[in-house]
């Protein structure tokens, strides 16, 4: 799975307007046997280009983010 097929089956699966952890795509990337910090670069590349195709936004604690920088959640870009 990739690191953008994960992130979007990950939100899929959520309320509309909750959020994710780029962890947890990167844990989906890596499987149940691989090292998910390994993977985040490419979920943070994912992360990155969904933004600019206008398919999520990203926040953290409650304020929304026009850039990935420092810790964030994602979150569909239709929802809440």
């Amino acid at each position: 799975m990739t690191p953008r097929e994960a992130t979007l089956a990950l939100l899929a699966a959520r309320a509309e307007g909750a959020t994710v952890c780029p962890s947890e795509a990167a844990r989906a990337v890596a499987g149940p046997d691989g090292d998910w910090r390994e993977a985040m670069p490419q979920v943070h590349a994912a992360v990155d280009a969904m933004l600019a195709d206008g398919l999520i936004r990203l926040s953290w604690k409650g304020r929304p983010l026009t850039a990935r920088t420092g810790p964030y959640r994602i979150r569909r870009a239709g929802g809440g």
